[in-house]
Order: C-alpha cells, then structure tokens, then sequence
C-alpha cells in the first residue's frame, strides 16, 4: 500500500486565497425553519491549519452550520466568510472542500473515473485535472484501485474515493462531516493517516464526529454546539479544566433499591448514569457518577452509602475527559 503522505507542493489550490485572512469566519449566523431556530448567532474564526472539532447531539444545529458555510443553506442573518471571500462567492467556493457524511459516488463509474468527473465538476481539465486525480489516488491509497468500478469497492475504500472526489480541487479548507461512519477500525486508521497527512500540508479543517476519542485524537481545539449555540470552545484540555478544574471523576456501582440509590445520589451531588447493570444473576447494580476534589473525598461516600443501606460494589477514580465535559454540559450523549 503506498504511503499516504503526498509532498507539500502537490497541494495547492486551484485560486490561492489571500495567506493573511483566516480560513473561516462565522459572525452572528442565525439560521430559523419556521418557529425552530437552528442555529442561533453562532461565531467562530478558524485559525491556519488546525483541526476544528464541531460537537453536538442531533438537532443540535451542527448540520445546517455546516450546509450554510458550503452554501446550501442560505442564513436569515450573519455573515460567513472563507479566506477573506463571501461563501458565496467563487473564489471562497475554490477555497473550500466539502466531505459529506453520505457517500456521493458514481457506483458503475470507476475510481478514476469518478474523481475525473468531479475534477470536471470543479473546472479542472488537461494536466492539472490529471495531476489532482494522481494526487487523490495516492492520498486515498487507491492507485491499485483506479479502474475498480467504485460499487464492488469495500466500504472503506468508497469512503476513502469519497473523500477524495471532495478534495479534487486540493482545497485549502476542508469540512468533513462523520467522515468514519460505518467503516472498520482498520479503514478509520487509515483515515486517520489520511487526515494526518493533510495536516502536515496547512490544510485547516473542521471536523464532525460521534466519537469523542476521534475529536481527541485529531482536534486542535473544539466547539460544543447544543440548542443552535456554541456553548463551549477551547482545546481539549481547557475544556476539561474549565469544566472541572483539577476535580476527578468517580464511576460507583451501586446495589440497593434503585429510588434509595437515585436519592443516596442526588444527596451527595452525583448524577446516574442511564439503566441498570448486572454482574450475575442476582446482583444488580445502579451506575452512579461523582466529580471529588480529593481522592480523599471517597472515603465519605463509602460511609454514607454504608449508613444508607447500600453496597458500593466497585468504584473507579479517574480524570475527567472530552465526555465528561460532553454531558456536564448538555445533560446529553452525543448521540441523544
């Protein structure tokens, strides 16, 4: 498999934007579908060749910020620049890459076939249209796959070309939307790599996931959208210490009666996870959640449940996390 790092200078744009602006700036965007705002006076600007994670539950108006940056939504009030040029406009569109969540692919077409079409769709054509789809190949690892018809591809392959056809143009700023969904942990690495390669060329890109442990492997710094507002933007750590300073984590299971549990909880400030767990056929168990200043702080709570008639049958200490501050701050899961 060839390596899916391509040289710096195989990446340029097909207009290069101005180097001084910002990637993207978001100002007051406001987005309403009848009485639903979805998004509510979001602002961000995007700094050269991060990673922007973009988090949030579903309807939490990650989608429609999305769609109105590439163009497909049209706002009600704000304005959405990229590399100093109006979203609207063609040199911004040059300057952007979309990778939506939905496989957009030609399935009777082959690999290079598809990036050929659209190369075209972008106003590549001769060298430079050859060039891109070289490049795309390599990047994506396909260059054994080129005259595969994209339909009998695995699904990573196709999620691979699928990037690809979304970069053809070798854009400077690059919006990929779950671009992991449905694929194996072997096809995600390689995605990761793929990520990771064009990282290293300056490409800036904003990246929105369910999985936590992608936003922080890969982000740079991360917003956290809920109810069609940033709630939260920093990197992963100030997000975490911002949350809960230097307080750790304690995970409790529980046995007693589940009202006595959620009460015993309540009191002391913790919060139950969703559900019950078993560890036989007869122990059941609640799934308690505390923050604690000090280790220290644990010894308490063992007493406490012991004086109201509970069992704490396993208990775990640890650091806070990107979850972690999820749920503390939008009571949600991510894919609640």
């Amino acid at each position: 498999m060839p390596s899916s790092a391509a040289p710096v200078s195989a990446i340029h744009s097909v207009s290069p934007p101005p180097s001084t602006a910002a990637p993207l700036k978001v100002n007051g965007l406001v987005k309403r579908f009848g009485q639903i705002v979805a998004v509510d006076g979001i602002s961000l600007e995007l700094r050269a060749g991060e990673c922007f994670g973009l988090l949030g539950p579903n309807g939490a108006g990650k989608s429609t910020l999305i769609r109105a940056i590439v163009g497909r939504v049209i706002p009600d009030a704000g304005q959405i620049s990229v590399f100093g040029f109006p979203a609207a406009s063609t040199q911004a569109r040059l300057g952007l890459g979309w990778v939506p969540q939905e496989l957009a692919l030609y399935p009777r077409l082959t690999a290079r076939e598809n990036l050929f079409a659209f190369g075209r769709y972008s106003g590549l054509k001769g060298a430079q249209l050859r060039d891109a789809i070289a490049w795309c190949l390599h990047w994506a690892a396909l260059e054994d796959r080129a005259n595969e018809v994209a339909g009998k591809l695995s699904g990573g392959m196709k999620r691979r070309l699928n990037m690809a056809a979304g970069l053809i143009h070798r854009p400077r700023l690059v919006l990929m939307d779950e671009p992991t969904v449905g694929v194996d942990p072997q096809s995600r690495n390689r995605i990761f790599e793929m990520i990771e390669a064009l990282r290293q060329t300056g490409t800036t890109i904003i990246y929105t996931t369910h999985y936590m442990e992608e936003a922080e492997r890969l982000c740079d710094r991360i917003a956290i959208v809920d109810h069609g507002r940033i709630i939260a933007l920093d990197t992963r750590d100030g997000l975490v210490r911002g949350s809960f300073g230097d307080r750790s984590q304690v995970t409790a299971h529980v046995a007693g009666s589940p009202h006595a549990v959620a009460a015993w909880v309540k009191s002391h400030g913790g919060r139950l996870a969703d559900g019950l767990a078993q560890t036989g056929a007869e122990s059941i168990f609640s799934i308690a959640e505390f923050t604690v200043e000090s280790p220290t702080q644990i010894a308490a709570l063992l007493e406490s449940a012991s004086a109201a008639g509970l069992e704490l049958v396993d208990l775990s200490l640890r650091r806070p996390n990107l979850e972690s501050v999820f749920l503390h701050l939008t009571g949600r899961e991510l894919r609640d």
